[in-house]
């Protein structure tokens, strides 16, 4: 004589191979999305860390700057913590005679690219003064 085990009969208990599979996928749908989140977390930290450099590095250059009346016209040119830099200098529209002196409208464009090939650009007009003898 021999029993069965499970008298009600075969198949009632654990799951089937579609529901497993089904679940395998939902699992994997899930990892997949938190895997592209963690990707384009880490890439927008890197960019931040690369924008930031390049504005320390811009930072220290226009620190740096010859003053007003010595800063020639022109181009100036140099290399700081790895990053290439560049000063275009250029003088625009006519003195303005304030009290005793002329200020002259100085255009000044800084670029600053970094060694992966980035392009940060700051214009910004300084007032360059002219002493006028009387």
């Amino acid at each position: 004589m021999c029993r069965l085990a499970n008298p009600e009969g075969r198949g009632t208990a654990g799951f089937t191979l579609i529901e497993a599979l089904a679940a395998l996928a939902v699992m994997g749908a899930g990892l997949a999305a938190i895997g592209t989140l963690a990707s384009s977390s880490l890439h927008a930290g890197l960019y931040a860390e690369r924008h930031l450099a390049e504005i320390e590095t811009a930072r220290k250059i226009i620190a740096g700057m010859p003053s007003r009346e010595a800063l020639p016209v022109g181009r100036l040119t140099g290399a700081l913590d790895a990053h290439d830099w560049r000063i275009d200098s250029t003088l625009i529209g006519a003195p303005v005679a304030v009290g005793d002196a002329l200020w002259t409208p100085q255009h000044i464009q800084v670029l600053v690219q970094s060694p992966s090939g980035a392009i940060l650009k700051i214009d910004t007009i300084r007032l360059r003064r002219q002493v006028t003898k009387k």
